[in-house]
């Protein structure tokens, strides 16, 4: 009972640290530049990402754009067709990396890892919370 209850501790921890790190996230000062970059080369490449249990596709945007002499893999991009070879497009410059938006650039910073591993720390804990409480409940009718 004692890892069900420390469970449900670090639970509670990382929900609060999660509704406590969405605010300064979404109303961060970005540091970023905004700039002109030439489209290199765009595809859209489907992977086959494979599981014990199933197997799903998942389409991803590879995109490489040119700025400044420097070619730049495009972070969050969510499409191919916007980024035609040869033109010319809007992105967003931050820590020598090259963002499509700037919700890329915010959940790039460091509030935006550090919300997105609160959050993933909440759901994991939450499930294990539940697991470890539903296996203690059992031993315990079973003992009783």
């Amino acid at each position: 009972m004692k890892k069900v209850i420390v469970c449900g501790v670090l639970t509670v921890l990382c929900i609060v640290a999660t509704v406590l790190l969405r605010g300064p996230m979404g109303n961060a000062d970005l540091e970023y530049t905004e700039v002109e970059a030439t489209v290199i080369s765009s595809e859209a490449v489907e992977r086959t990402v494979r599981t014990r249990y199933s197997t799903s596709r998942q389409t991803v945007y590879e995109v490489v754009v040119r700025y400044d002499g420097e070619n730049y893999d495009l972070i969050n991009a969510h499409n191919a067709y916007s980024y035609q070879e040869g033109k010319t497009v809007k992105v967003y410059l931050a820590g020598g990396k090259m963002y499509a938006n700037e919700e890329g650039v915010r959940s790039g910073s460091l509030l935006g890892k550090a919300y997105s591993v609160a959050l993933i720390g909440s759901l994991v804990m939450f499930f294990v919370t539940i697991i470890l409480w539903s296996k203690a409940a059992q031993e315990k009718r079973q003992a009783g």
